[in-house]
């Protein structure tokens, strides 16, 4: 009798495949249940250890063994007519046909009820209800602290100093506490009205204190303020070698945890105890890099974003195990990968993942961890039903952290789920009521919807912030260009911007330049190409088309063939070398196929936009995906295939998104349009968006 057959007669292979359908069933429960008891994870990956070396053992013993009437008895002793392997046979199938059908029945229940209800609560966390707008007795702000040190560089120790407060209240789920994103603009060495700035804020409590540090000392001073009445509830200084820093801000942290009252967890005291680094220098690195990034997602600039990759690189030098500054190395190389889109490589998403992979090797289970991971399956592999489970694991430990809300809000946005994304958007902002880059992306997301009125409602209340930021200022304008067609009042923001002395105007370069092209104004478009610079005509998130392409419109709209297709040729020599870069990248693949439609290589320019839409389908990125599909309508239109075009227009236009090109305002005034100017179907669709207001 060969081993195989002899596996079968013992019924080791029957009793390993009923173990592992146990097992997997086992996993599967213990995956859903073990997060509702907030068991900590390494509780998941013992189960998961404990079952696969219990495969091994299990087939071993049933090699050994045999069930009979009298009990388990070693398969040596049984002669053949004792033997009731077969009746055991039938019992393992129908308890494997069992496990089986509660398999099935666990994965439907999953899939139907248990994964809508997972989402509806990411949504009903964060919708915004009266209560949540009432200020809690334990909600509190820690205001930037006074740097009183002569040398100006310890002003970004000082900053360090209060974001470790912050940082450590913000790991207590029995507080409310404000991100710093909100709190930095509150600058210390400016008379603070107290009261003004804890309405402001929505908090009861606010945080003000100061460092001074001189060769290896450190005084720091704190001081807790009820912001309703002005009154001063607790006051420490702190007067020790600077090498017990961060043990002050861990005794802060939890005097004022103890003066309002909140209950710590062991683990949320652990947390808090833990210091971040034992190296000052690298410590220091990290806050100047930490300052540069501030904003979370926001898009700094490229220049700030590599300097702060340098810093953290230093940091991490001096300290290889210096958690916080591999979690913030790994957003810094997402925002150049993904966010500004400047280098969306191989190359730089390996830097991401290695230091995703570095954090997690340092603290496996921490939420800042989790949060990293999102951020990589987010930015990175667009594993958007990962990635919101990394988020319900960093939740449990990062209570305050608005990020959370922002990139579920973005997550859910992309998946096409709007509404929902809005609402986690509203939740961040309570978290973060002065983060300018989160109400404009509420205002961007409004716009997606068609919801002009909303938008322009959320840039108000930004501006009421940064009452000065002409891009805001700007975007305001647009969206009446975009909404009803009207380009009066962002040509008088332009105006109002480039009297400005000096003019910032070249901020808003390209919004310039829009409102040009839409007015038909040749001569306000070049002179917007010129204050562009090398910097891009036109951009919408992945769709990014360069000055070449900006001077080949205008010379088009000029009827002037000549310099037209001169810019063009210029604009497919810059995208060609992208598109060889990341060839497999749809945004890229679908700026060629307009440029080539514009140079005339029609059917070419066909070829890549089908296969830009292959490259980037909707169900992968719903926004990227429906900005590829509503550009694809303007390559066709420009390939002089009218009636494709018109297709392609009403599919763009049942898209999730409605992006700046597919507007009612961009359809009747921008050139992009102009091939199918007069077709009655174009202008069927063109009435059919018009507002119902006007």
């Amino acid at each position: 009798m060969n081993f195989f057959a002899e596996l079968k007669r013992r019924n080791v292979i029957r009793v390993a495949g009923l173990y592992l359908a146990g097992a997997w069933l086992v996993v599967q429960v213990a995956d859903k249940v073990l997060p509702i008891l907030a068991a900590p994870d390494w509780i998941l990956r013992s189960v998961v250890i404990l079952m696969a070396i219990g495969l091994p053992l299990v087939v071993v013993f049933s090699w050994i063994f045999e069930l009979t009437p009298e009990g388990l008895r070693r398969e040596s002793e049984i002669t053949p007519g004792q033997s009731i392997k077969r009746q055991t046979a039938q019992r393992i199938d129908r308890l494997i046909i069992v496990v089986l059908l509660l398999a099935l029945s666990y994965f439907v229940f999953d899939k139907f009820v248990l994964a809508p209800r997972r989402e509806a609560t990411l949504a009903l966390r964060a919708q915004p209800n009266e209560e949540k707008v009432v200020t809690k007795d334990k909600s509190i702000a820690v205001l930037p602290f006074e740097s009183l040190s002569r040398d100006p560089d310890n002003a970004f120790f000082a900053d360090g100093v209060q974001d470790e407060i912050l940082t450590d209240l913000a790991k207590i789920a029995d507080l409310k506490v404000i991100s710093r994103t909100s709190v930095m603009q509150y600058k210390s060495g400016l008379a603070r009205n107290l009261r003004e700035i804890g309405q402001q804020l929505g908090v009861a409590h606010v945080v003000e204190g100061s460092v001074q540090r001189a060769a290896n000392k450190i005084r720091v001073n704190a001081q807790l303020i009820d912001a309703r009445n002005d009154t001063h509830l607790w006051a420490q200084t702190y007067d020790r070698e600077l090498a017990d820093v961060f043990a002050i801000q861990s005794e802060i942290a939890k005097a004022i945890a103890d003066q309002l009252q909140a209950k710590l967890s062991p683990g949320e005291q652990k947390a808090i105890e833990q210091p971040p680094t034992t190296d000052l220098m690298a410590f220091d690195l990290y806050s100047r890099a930490r300052s540069l990034l501030l904003g979370g997602f926001s898009v700094t600039s490229e220049a700030d974003v590599r300097k702060a990759i340098e810093l953290l690189e230093e940091a991490l030098k001096r300290d290889p195990s210096f958690f916080d500054a591999y979690c913030q190395l790994a957003l810094a190389h997402e925002q150049l990968y993904a966010v500004l889109g400047v280098d969306h490589t191989p190359a730089r998403l390996a830097l991401a993942e290695a230091a995703v992979e570095a954090a997690s090797r340092l603290r496996p289970d921490a939420g800042e961890t989790h949060f990293a991971r999102a951020q990589l399956l987010y930015f990175g592999r667009r594993d958007y039903d990962a990635a919101l489970t990394e988020l319900e694991s960093a939740h449990r430990t990062l209570p305050n952290d608005p990020r959370l809300f922002e990139l579920t809000g973005y997550i859910l946005r992309r998946r096409g789920q709007q509404e929902e994304g809005l609402g986690n958007l509203h939740r961040a902002v309570e978290l973060d009521p002065r983060n300018f880059f989160i109400l404009q992306q509420i205002a961007f997301s409004y716009c997606y919807l068609g919801r002009f009125a909303d938008a322009i409602a959320a840039l108000d209340r930004a501006l009421a912030i940064v009452p000065d930021n002409i891009e805001t200022r700007a975007n305001r304008g647009l969206y009446y260009l975009l909404w009803k067609a009207d380009t009066q009042p962002l040509h008088q923001t332009i105006d109002a911007i480039l009297a400005q002395k000096p003019s910032p105007i070249a901020n808003v370069a390209d919004t310039w330049f829009l409102c040009a092209l839409a007015e038909r104004d040749a001569a306000a478009a070049e002179r917007a190409l010129v204050t562009l610079g090398d910097n891009p005509s036109l951009g919408e998130d992945a769709i990014t088309l360069s000055r070449s392409f900006g001077a080949g419109l205008v010379a088009r709209m000029n009827r002037d063939e000549t310099h037209a297709r001169s810019a063009f040729e210029a604009a497919r020599v810059e995208q060609e070398k992208i598109v060889q870069t990341q060839p497999d990248y749809g945004p890229s693949l679908c700026v060629l196929a307009m440029i080539d439609a514009a140079l005339g290589h029609k059917e070419l320019a066909m070829e890549e936009g089908r296969r830009a839409i292959a490259l980037m389908p909707q169900e992968k990125d719903t926004f990227n995906g429906s900005l590829v599909v509503q550009y694809f309508a303007i390559t066709a239109a420009w390939a002089d295939k009218r009636d494709p075009a018109l297709d392609q227009l009403e599919t763009a236009l049942r898209a999730p998104i409605i992006s700046l090109v597919v507007s009612y305002g961009a359809l009747k005034l921008l050139p992009f349009w102009d091939p199918l100017r007069g077709d009655p179907r174009f202008e069927e669709i063109v009435t059919s968006l018009a507002p119902k207001d006007n």
